[in-house]
């Protein structure tokens, strides 16, 4: 697993990237937050798109096939970008807000232990 502060680097110098790359086409008007919303929503039907109608099995398959693969991993990178200018635009630290909501997921959802130690059945519970 990566450092925390590797990965910090890594996502600041994409947003970095990412604005001046907008910036070079004088984009930034049309980055607002409902249009990043819009083209994240947009974006992530595509991945989508890709899975439609696939059973789970081929759904498990996808990067097996090389055309397949290159199709989803643009798709995650399109997604990747919008929501890292998403996040540029409102001064969301998308990591921090991540690390945020896991630690509130696991307040919420405390993991169940296993072999009957909190008292409830493995089947049941929740």
């Amino acid at each position: 697993m990566k450092d925390r502060g590797v990965a910090d680097d890594g996502v600041a110098e994409l947003r970095r990237r990412l604005v001046a790359f907008a910036a070079a086409r004088d984009w930034q008007p049309y980055h607002t937050p409902k249009n990043l919303a819009a083209a994240l929503s947009v974006e992530a039907a595509e991945l989508l798109e890709i899975f439609q109608w696939s059973t789970p099995e081929q759904a498990e398959r996808v990067m097996e096939d090389p055309e397949s693969a290159h199709r989803v991993a643009d798709e995650v990178a399109d997604v990747l970008a919008y929501l890292l200018q998403f996040c540029e635009v409102l001064g969301i630290d998308p990591l921090a807000a991540l690390a945020a909501k896991i630690d509130r997921n696991e307040l919420r959802f405390p993991a169940r232990r296993r072999g009957g130690e909190s008292g409830e059945s493995e089947e049941g519970g929740g």
